[in-house]
């Protein structure tokens, strides 16, 4: 197939991918089926959007999957009818599972279908993918992996039908239907990227790399100028992550550090290039600094522009990972190195003593990044409403060494990213980057907190806080101290930044999910103080206190969504502008 007719081919492709889908969804209409019950997700959107515009089913909006699965068992029981439930990929679809096991328990009908990556992103470290193949075990009456759009049309409407007469026999049940479903999400026209397509190999297997294999490696980087060492969120500890940065430094490349790999502080900070995302948003200073070669240590950062950035270069990844795990989302590792990545980077160090690498390439990179970071700071500092990249600027400056930031998912850790600066002070930085879910944060905050020597200081949206609020009893019960910081922008903000937002009333019902919920009556019903902030100066006498006194707080920062997203926005684009300048 030419290079021309591949984004026609990837429209067509996705013109039957929502085609496919709304065959599944009018079988299933057809067949008497008359509520679904939706949890928001961007993977899951052409099932959302297709039940959505059905004129024959009831659809019922739910912020919470577990929430969700219950109302629905509840809607079966009642009506006897079958319930069909959607949610998007990962431990969203995990928390379906207690009301599954309940209903199978008494063959109650529903049908579930749960979103998923397509096969090229599993067991590569992609985002938000589990396995989710038999998630659910023996307890749904029949599991079924729906098809490509090969399959055609006669399959997905004979799946509808299937799945109602399963649910709905003797002795009838749970269907689990797991969609694996491809971008684009919406009906718009897709593009193809170029990739990698050299050598792949995994070398170097076991703790110990092999001296020879780590020769010919450093000879291989030795012959590359321009080269970027990348490591994304890992809780390196002191003696890797001085193993990395001085690896990075011998080779004269650049570190692009996520701020949960522990690389923006202490040892890495000399190379460590902390506004790499902003960068990237300048296509003429992004085309210039496109590298060679990347060592990455571990999975990738959290910044989607820097994935697509190297994709669109086709640049060849060498991948050192020592977590078992296929780190590969892109599928474009040349080699994959399963072994010890201390030992890994100290044996390339001793093979690559004597090495004097030409530092200009390494200059260029600190020159650009320095004026990034320095437009964001300014920037940040000036601005006087509250943001959620405004309240890590804030606790930049403010949490003393050393200390713990727990971060959740979804936009704050995209805002950690562009506000948290590389410096020596010593804050370490958690986060849930397995799954990538926005559940149980609360808790993880709380269970980190527990008997730590050090501050902790937790940040997540308002639909993590409501995911696990009950995870406050803790507090309450251990007598634990730290503090909770909500970034309540009133639902799902980050969908605004997705193609998704163009679809009007279903993208308000569905995907945003306003709430409206007073937080101060979650706080107090567990004996956790509160304040609900808003100013810097109300949030700096908030934190001050929280930080002083035993117990856990939670301190709200109640964020208009759209200016919460032109402030993260601005951010980017000014530092983009002092960088390329």
């Amino acid at each position: 197939m030419s290079r021309a007719a591949a984004p026609a081919r990837a429209a067509t492709d996705a013109s039957a991918r929502f085609e496919h889908i709304e065959a599944l969804v009018d079988a299933l209409a057809g067949g008497g089926l008359e509520d679904v019950c939706i949890a928001p997700g961007a993977r899951s959107t052409p099932l959302t959007v297709a039940f959505d515009h059905h004129p024959r089913i009831n659809t019922w909006s739910h912020i919470d999957e577990r929430s969700a699965a219950f109302f629905a068992l509840g809607i079966a029981k009642r009506t006897r009818n079958a319930v069909a439930l959607v949610c998007t990929s990962g431990t969203a679809a995990a928390n379906f599972f207690p009301a599954i096991v309940e209903a199978a328990q008494t063959k109650q009908p529903l049908i579930v279908l749960t979103a998923d990556r397509p096969p090229e992103l599993r067991d590569r470290d992609a985002g938000q993918a589990i396995d989710q193949i038999k998630l659910y075990g023996d307890f749904p009456a029949l599991f079924v992996e729906a098809g490509g759009a090969d399959c055609g049309l006669p399959y997905f409407l004979d799946l509808g039908r299937r799945a109602l007469q399963t649910a709905l026999g003797t002795p009838g049940g749970v269907v689990h239907i797991n969609v694996p479903l491809r971008e684009p999400l919406v009906a718009a026209e897709g593009t193809l990227s170029s990739r990698f397509s050299g050598e792949r190999v995994i070398r170097g297997a076991g703790p110990a790399p092999r001296a020879a294999e780590l020769e010919r490696l450093a000879n291989s980087l030795r012959s590359c100028r321009r080269g970027l060492v990348l490591c994304g969120p890992a809780d390196h500890t002191a003696p890797r992550r001085t193993a990395i940065a001085e690896l990075a430094r011998t080779l004269g490349f650049p570190l692009l550090a996520d701020p949960a790999s522990q690389l923006r502080r202490g040892a890495g900070v000399e190379v460590a290039i902390d506004a790499f995302d902003a960068m990237l948003a300048d296509d003429g200073l992004a085309s210039r600094l496109a590298p060679e070669i990347v060592l990455r240590v571990g999975g990738m950062p959290v910044s989607k522009r820097l994935r697509l950035w190297l994709e669109r270069h086709a640049v060849p990844q060498i991948v050192i990972d020592d977590s078992g795990a296929w780190n590969d989302p892109s599928i474009s590792a040349r080699e994959i190195w399963n072994t010890d990545v201390s030992l890994t980077c100290e044996g390339l160090l001793h093979a690559l003593s004597g090495y004097a690498p030409q530092i200009a390439w390494l200059d260029a990179w600190r020159d650009a990044n320095h004026d990034a970071r320095a437009a964001i700071d300014r920037y940040l500092a000036a601005e006087s409403g509250l943001s959620g990249c405004g309240v890590f600027h804030q606790l930049a400056r403010r949490l003393q060494a050393p200390s713990i930031l727990y971060t959740g998912n979804s936009l704050p850790i995209r805002q950690l990213d562009t506000a948290w600066p590389a410096a020596e002070t010593d804050v370490r930085i958690l986060c849930n980057r397995g799954a990538n879910g926005i559940d149980g944060v609360v808790s993880c905050i709380l269970g980190a907190a527990a008997n730590s020597a050090a501050p902790v200081v937790g940040v997540l949206g308002d639909l993590s806080f409501y995911h696990d609020m009950n995870g406050l009893m803790a507090a309450r019960r251990h007598a634990i101290d730290a503090t909770i910081i909500v970034l309540n922008n009133d639902g799902g903000g980050i969908f605004s930044m997705l193609p998704q937002a163009y679809l009007g009333e279903t993208f308000d019902r569905h995907f945003t999910t306003p709430h409206g919920l007073d937080l101060s009556h979650a706080a107090r019903l567990y004996g956790c103080s509160f304040d609900r902030v808003d100013s810097w100066d109300s949030f700096t006498v908030a934190l001050r206190r929280s930080l002083a006194a035993p117990g856990t707080s939670v301190i709200e920062v109640p964020l208009d969504r759209e200016r919460d997203l032109a402030i993260f926005g601005e951010a980017i684009r000014r530092g983009a502008k002092a960088a390329q300048s």
